[in-house]
Formats: C-alpha cells, sequence, structure tokens
C-alpha cells in the first residue's frame, strides 16, 4: 500500500489556532479505481495531536491493497441479500496499530447492478459495542441529512468467525478536503445547520426529546455514558464530565487535583454558565444530533452513491442528542475549519443566548475532550484541561476552590 499526505495548519478566529500541523489527504489518482478512508486506532478517530498517532493519521487514506480477493461471509451476505458467489472483498488494510481491518465489498445486486459497500471488522466485544454505537451514529445523521455522511446498512457477527463483528456502510470516494469548494450539493455549514436545527425523536415512554443515545457511543476508544436524562446541564455535569474522570481513573490512578476541579466545575460552573434556568434565556434547548468527535480527520469531500460530483462529507461518528454548540468544542481543540465555515453556520444557528458566553460554552464542551484524550493517552492534556477548568472557576465559579 501506498499513501500521499500533506500537512496544513489552520486558524479560526473563533474556533482557536491549531498550533500542531494537521494532515489532510491528497489522494493518487493513477491506477485505483476509489480510494477508501482507513480507520485509525481501535475503529475510532484519533487526533494528531498526540504523537504516537503521527503515523496512524496519515494512513487515513491509502490507496486499495493488491491482495487477492476473500469469500463474503454468509452473515454479510445474507444482510445485504447477495449471493456470496457474485460478490468480492478487498482487503485495504487495518487502522494503524489497532487489530481493526477495513474492507470494500463489491456485490452484484438483484437487479444486475453492482453496488460497493464498505467494511470494518474487529474482534471481541468492544468491536462489537463500537460497531453497534457508530451504526446507531451514522443512521441518525443520515436520516436528518442523507448528503451528510454514509448510510449504515447494518453490523452483526461474522458465520465463519464467531467472535469477530463488522459494520456495512456505503463506501465513500474520497476527494482532498481543501481542493475547493464542492461544486453540487449543500456545504458543510448548511449540512451540519440542518442537523443541529431538527429536534431529536422522543424516546419510548417520554413527552419529549431527551438528552443522551439509544445507544452507547465511543470517542477514540471511551464507550460513553449515553443515558437519557431531561436535563442537559445535568447529562453534560453526570454522562460527560463524571464520567470521563472514572475513566481517567482507571487510566492514570487517582489525581486529587483533576477530581476537584472536575466537581467544581460541575457545581459550580455549569449551573451558570448551561444550567436550564440560565441557557437560552431559561427556555429549554431542544436536543439536536451531533456528530460528537468532529475534529478534520473526520470530515472530507467525497461523493456518496448517486452522487456525481463530490460533496462535503463526515463519518466516524460518536453521535448524542444535545446542545448543538456541543459540536464545536472539539472543532475548537483541533482547529481546521476556520472563521469562513463559522460565519456561514451561525448565520443558520444563531449562537445560543447569552450570546456574549458563547465562547466560555464552547470551552466548556471543549473540556471533555481534553479530558478524553487523558484518560486515553496521559500526558499533556491534562494541563490543557486544567487551564480551561482553572479559567472558568475563575469566572463563574468560587476563587478560593482554586
Amino acid at each position: 500500500m501506498h499513501y500521499r499526505g500533506e500537512m496544513s495548519c489552520c486558524t479560526s478566529p473563533e474556533l482557536g489556532t491549531c498550533t500542531s500541523l494537521l494532515p489532510y489527504s491528497r489522494l493518487n489518482d493513477t491506477s485505483i479505481t476509489s480510494t477508501i478512508l482507513l480507520l485509525p486506532l481501535n475503529l475510532c478517530g484519533s487526533h494528531v495531536h498526540h504523537p504516537s498517532h503521527l503515523s496512524r493519521i496519515l494512513t487515513r487514506s491509502l490507496e486499495l491493497s493488491d491482495s487477492a480477493d476473500m469469500k463474503l461471509d454468509s452473515a454479510i451476505a445474507s444482510l445485504l441479500g447477495v449471493d456470496p458467489n457474485n460478490a468480492t472483498v478487498s482487503s485495504t488494510g487495518g487502522g494503524g496499530m489497532s487489530s481493526a481491518s477495513t474492507s470494500k465489498i463489491t456485490a452484484q445486486l438483484d437487479d444486475g447492478t453492482t453496488k460497493q459497500f464498505f467494511m470494518k471488522s474487529g474482534k471481541g466485544k468492544d468491536a462489537d459495542t463500537m460497531f453497534t454505537g457508530e451504526h446507531a451514529s451514522l443512521n441518525a445523521m443520515h436520516d436528518v441529512v442523507p448528503t451528510l455522511c454514509p448510510k449504515s446498512y447494518g453490523h452483526g457477527k461474522f458465520a465463519h468467525m464467531p467472535d469477530n463483528f463488522f459494520l456495512l456502510t456505503d463506501f465513500l470516494e474520497l476527494s482532498p478536503r481543501f481542493a475547493g469548494k464542492s461544486s453540487s450539493g449543500m456545504s458543510l455549514a448548511q449540512k451540519l445547520a440542518k442537523l443541529h436545527t431538527t429536534p431529536a425523536p422522543v424516546p419510548d415512554g417520554c413527552d419529549r426529546p431527551q438528552f443522551g443515545f439509544p445507544a452507547t457511543t465511543c470517542c477514540g476508544d471511551t464507550p460513553q455514558d449515553n443515558t437519557y436524562e431531561s436535563s442537559w446541564a445535568d447529562f453534560y455535569a453526570n454522562r460527560r464530565l463524571r464520567f470521563i474522570l472514572k475513566q481517567s481513573r482507571r487510566s492514570n490512578g487517582t489525581d486529587k487535583e483533576l477530581e476537584q476541579l472536575i466537581e467544581t466545575t460541575c457545581t459550580k460552573v455549569i449551573p451558570k454558565l448551561i444550567g436550564d434556568n440560565h441557557l437560552n434565556g431559561g427556555n429549554r434547548i431542544t436536543p439536536v444530533v451531533v456528530h460528537g468527535d468532529l475534529w478534520s480527520g473526520n470530515a472530507s469531500a467525497g461523493k456518496l452513491p448517486g452522487m456525481s460530483e463530490p460533496e462535503e462529507l463526515v463519518y466516524d461518528s460518536s453521535a448524542v442528542y444535545g446542545h448543538s454548540e456541543f459540536e464545536l468544542g472539539i472543532m475548537k481543540m483541533f482547529g481546521g475549519f476556520g472563521g469562513s465555515f463559522l460565519k456561514e453556520y451561525h448565520e443558520l444557528v444563531p449562537k445560543t443566548e447569552p450570546v456574549e458566553e458563547y465562547a466560555d460554552r464552547v470551552k466548556l464542551y471543549e473540556l471533555y475532550h481534553h479530558l478524553n484524550h487523558h484518560a486515553l493517552f496521559g500526558g499533556g492534556y491534562k494541563s490543557g484541561a486544567v487551564s480551561i477548568m482553572r479559567s472558568l472557576i475563575g469566572k463563574y465559579g468560587d476563587k478560593s476552590e482554586l
């Protein structure tokens, strides 16, 4: 396999300056018929700011393998409703240091036409959890904006390898994201605006949309607690900040400073900044589906089935029904989208009131991703989290607790 990568550093006046170099793909258009996105660490999006991930990020866009075609597993053939004798499976390798693998399936349909699918596969219950969550995530977004992301056709267990699991989605023909504005379709800002202004569905047994998600989703390697809450402030405090602290404790041991700062953020900052009686003028915000892990490496130009020209797309989602501005936290952390994106987006999705606290809310939402990266990788991510919490506590909390 071969790849070509280029590096770009992007600055956004509101989403911050990306001080690390961010890769984007420039794909060869020579002898291959299509290109495919490969998975980084353990099937989900990983981030270039951690040095050990750089090689994995650079290999996200690779040419298809020259390896021999493999036979289609009967469980997959049954799910797709195709004859395994009229289908080929081409391995595209694995996701860097992960045990995951990715494949392209070309199958003949009942009407005689052929269709391509993208398959992720992995071993064990962690893979099953990830694929279940990504299947639900992609389809929650696809149901609202069909041109935003791949459709997932299903997930399950291999018939011939019972401890191995798969996810089947649309096959994407990717293009360089920064090669220029797509010539057709809505922009990414327009697509996200539609996603973020469509109310979440009402869960069974409830009388209105709730904050959470019906499946466990994974942000990186972290399985997220998406238990429904009626309050966004409660969900963010309990299901994101306090939950990721538990994950960090398992990975890095007890850290009294971190624990105190997170608890103070939950009890003092969150009620004042995103509390139910404060955010949106005290009018309850409506949950919407957010991608959940939308850094620049999870967005590209490309073609979904039926598209004649490339459009801006996203993938590797970790969805939740939440506050639309939660999406902007990781976008600020890693940059790569630019001021023009934000300008267009906020013309369609106005900043939540109080507008003057917008930057602090985005900073609060960025905090979760610093903590998640600290839980996953340790290292310098703690300092970023501590800096954000001290800043917010100094402004909205009790300075004596710093």
